[in-house]
């Protein structure tokens, strides 16, 4: 019937249309079969023959319109009412929440979202199978990190073909009493040290749907490990130590604790526990072999504003318990060799004032940051006399010390300057002879025009600087650096299998002017052979913006099965992250906090205007507080995008923001403001999405949850999702997918994490009619 109408059209006098570009779009029906395209497509070719002058006339298909799928979902409205400062708000989806999780209307209305996603992309299973495939061949399954020598023995983590989890393995250092070289290798031939698997995961994950190791720590003397365990998603965790070569247990586990655990020497821990607000406010002292209600509590942090953070120095001689606010941060350390002695004042409390610190001699080392030194600066004191420092590395406006890394002759600093990274190496004098300010450093070099670099755990007593590197188009790399010659060798780059060639692809940076003028970089990658840089070229911008965390462009191997097939990938390097230095973040949080979305916007503008894609080839995606940043841009300009991806998003904020119950709240009235107070009530309402959703034609949207999740509540993306479902208008569709056995950072297998790219990039090309 259709073909028959569609022959009648073509047979019709097409000299009406003569030098009219002319498209006849056609929406499928759930039960219309594909065969119709390649018979519409002949018949267009056949009736073009002897009407030279339409020459642009084609065929289109609009795949995925809401008419053609039955309703979705929709949740029902209980009015909940709430009144501040004379404002009042109604919410007629408060009842979605259940911080019980058993609720079973709840969750009944979380699988019917389940099951009208399975729904909507069921036509899309066959090919979202072939992709998943496609991408995780190029995984190497069976495959080792690069080993790091620890004392007398090489530790490292090996994947199996098949598996989801690693195993964690070691080997014994042939000659454990040479130096550490940059070239040292393992030796896996017969009559070599033979390897021993300490632990495997994939043993411990059987019973269970949901499987995190978020700790595993060796002790000093290599003799013991202590792992912590997460089996449901909600970061609590269970914590066991074990003999290493037997795997006998010691003592009984201790439970309800965070992944925070640090040896103080051979037979102690330090480990941290949280509030019921799940904030991590009490360091405690344990015993090998003793039982946990023996264990001595060695700080409680009242003040709910702060969490405790802990770390050992890489000297290992002390551990530092931190107390830390999005703002301010002091120490406290511990002589592992005195424990029982408990914890000592380090950097006192003082509001504004960021310190991170660390040991080597007989100085302790201090990154410290303030409202003067915005950027930071290094300074020592010496352990008698804490209260006496001198600057190592003074601050400047335009280079941010991020992190410090210490050696015995060696001070490694991590720092960012115009957005980018860099690594600079400091010589130190002989332990025991006066500090003062260090002459230059001398940088490691690095090749791409935007790249991404992070520290890595490397030998104390050694001149070898491990670190990792990658860039948009590099796969995931492991170098050994010679602190003293300043050569380095690569000890491991991630296999990527399926016939990958870096040199395909174009990596660049760019920048985007913002509303105010500022500069906005965008780190970029496309294939150079399929993109054309017309505007006719499908983009993928990914943004975050908050908490100054840094997005910085490293590889993902899934994401060539977008770049692949014509994508352009971008990340919008936006304020309140902290790529371009800490006034960066500043300029991006509290009263400021909408320069993240218009920079955003802005960036989406930008590569619209200079033809990398346009509004109908332009999707984004973003999670957890880019999540809220997804949320905010799409009530603000649903018309700039084609379609959203919104992961785990913190979408409620006002009302996340009043209720101190929820986990993580008190703690960010410094990054977000407290709507307690009138102002910062009112200008959260003005971006909060699930406050500022109205009836507007938004894009294609896929909103994703985890119901385990401490970090944002499922809520507020279901509370999100349905009014969305209540207001929006037009025909895009809305998914919304609840993992209802998994947290914040969805399902915890190597494959199963594949399998939600999949997916995601199938939403994707289905709303581009790419599929």
């Amino acid at each position: 019937m259709i073909l028959s109408s569609f022959r009648s059209f073509l047979c019709s006098d097409l000299r009406r249309f003569l030098a009219i570009p002319l498209t006849l779009s056609v929406v499928l029906s759930s039960g219309l079969p594909h065969p119709f395209l390649a018979s519409a497509s002949r018949l267009v070719h056949q009736y073009r023959v002897g009407y030279t002058s339409v020459q642009s006339l084609s065929l289109s298909v609009m795949a995925f319109s809401q008419s053609q799928f039955p309703p979705p979902p929709v949740a029902k409205k209980v009015e909940h009412t709430m009144e501040m400062f004379g404002d009042v708000r109604i919410d007629n989806y408060y009842w979605l929440r259940d911080d019980s999780r058993t609720n079973p209307d709840v969750l009944s209305h979380l699988r019917q979202e389940n099951s009208y996603t399975d729904s909507i992309m069921n036509g899309t299973k066959e090919f979202e199978d072939k992709l998943f495939a496609e991408i995780r061949g190029r995984i190497k399954e069976d495959d080792t990190t690069a080993p790091l020598r620890k004392g007398s023995y090489y530790y490292y983590e090996r994947t199996l073909k098949g598996k989801e989890y690693v195993q964690h393995c070691r080997r014994p250092v042939p000659d454990n009493k040479a130096a550490p070289s940059i070239y040292d290798t393992v030796l896996t031939e017969p009559g070599a040290p033979e390897e021993h698997v300490i632990l495997d995961e994939n043993i411990k994950a059987q019973n269970h749907e949901y499987y995190r190791i978020g700790a595993f720590e060796v002790s000093p003397n290599n003799k013991f490990v202590a792992y912590a365990e997460d089996t449901k998603g909600d970061e609590i965790y269970t914590m066991y130590v074990m003999d290493a070569e037997t795997q006998a247990p010691i003592g009984e586990p201790l439970r309800n604790v965070t992944s925070y655990i640090e040896w103080a020497g051979d037979e102690f821990l330090v480990y941290i526990t949280m509030d019921e607000i799940f904030r991590p406010d009490k360091a405690w002292l344990h015993k090998l072999g003793t039982e946990q209600s023996k264990d001595v509590c060695l700080y409680v942090e009242k003040d709910d504003k702060f969490s405790l953070d802990l770390q050992a120095s890489e000297s290992k001689k002390y551990l530092f318990v931190a107390s830390e606010s999005k703002n301010t941060r002091f120490n406290f350390y511990l002589d592992v060799s005195k424990p029982e002695e408990g914890l000592k004042v380090l950097t006192p409390r003082v509001e504004g004032i960021d310190t991170t610190v660390s040991h080597r001699g007989n100085h302790f080392f201090i990154k410290r940051r303030s409202d003067e030194f915005f950027n930071s600066e290094v300074v020592a004191c010496p352990v008698d006399n804490i209260s006496s420092t001198t600057v190592l590395l003074p601050h400047k406006e335009s280079v941010k010390i991020q992190e410090i890394q210490l050696f015995i002759d060696h001070l490694v600093a991590y720092e960012r300057e115009n957005g980018l990274q860099k690594i600079i190496v400091y010589h130190l004098p002989p332990i025991g002879e006066p500090l003062r300010s260090l002459p230059d450093g001398h940088a490691v070099n690095f090749t791409d025009p935007v790249y991404s670099v992070g520290s890595s755990e490397s030998e104390f007593s050694s001149n070898i600087l491990r670190f990792s590197y990658s860039s948009l188009k590099t796969p995931s790399s492991v170098y050994d650096y010679d602190m003293n010659s300043g050569i380095s060798v690569l000890k491991k780059i991630d296999s990527v299998l399926g016939g990958f060639d870096a040199a395909h692809y174009v990596t660049d940076r760019l920048w985007a002017p913002a509303s105010d003028g500022t500069l906005i970089p965008i780190s970029v990658v496309y294939r150079k052979d399929l993109v054309k840089l017309d505007g006719s070229d499908p983009l993928l911008l990914y943004g975050y913006g908050s908490y100054e965390t840094c997005v910085d462009p490293g590889f993902k191997s899934s994401r060539l099965s977008l770049l692949d097939r014509g994508f352009i990938f971008a990340i919008a390097h936006i304020r309140g992250g902290g790529e371009m230095g800490r006034q960066w973040y500043e300029n991006g949080k509290l009263l400021k906090k909408k320069n993240t979305f218009t920079d955003f916007i802005a960036c989406a503008e930008y590569l619209i205007d200079n033809k990398y894609s346009s509004k109908e080839r332009l999707c984004i995606n973003g999670r957890s507080a880019g999540g809220l940043l997804i949320g905010a841009v799409l009530n603000m300009r649903p018309d700039l995008f084609k379609a959203a991806v919104a992961g785990v998003p913190f979408v409620d904020v006002v009302t996340t923001m009043l209720d101190p119950s929820i986990p993580l709240t008190t703690s960010e009235w410094e990054e977000w403001g407290d709507p307690r107070k009138e102002e910062f009530y009112f200008y959260m309402k003005s971006y909060s999405p699930v406050d500022n959703v109205k009836a507007q034609d938004y894009p294609h949207i896929l909103v994703t949850a985890g119901l385990n999740d401490p970090r944002v509540l499922y809520s507020e993306p279901a509370k999100f999702v349905a009014k969305l479902r209540d207001l929006k208008t037009g025909d895009k569709i809305l998914l919304f997918k609840c993992e209802l056995g998994a947290g914040h950072f969805s399902k915890s297998g190597r494959f199963e994490k594949l399998q939600e790219d999949a997916f995601t990039y199938v939403f994707i090309l289905k709303t581009l009619n790419m599929i």
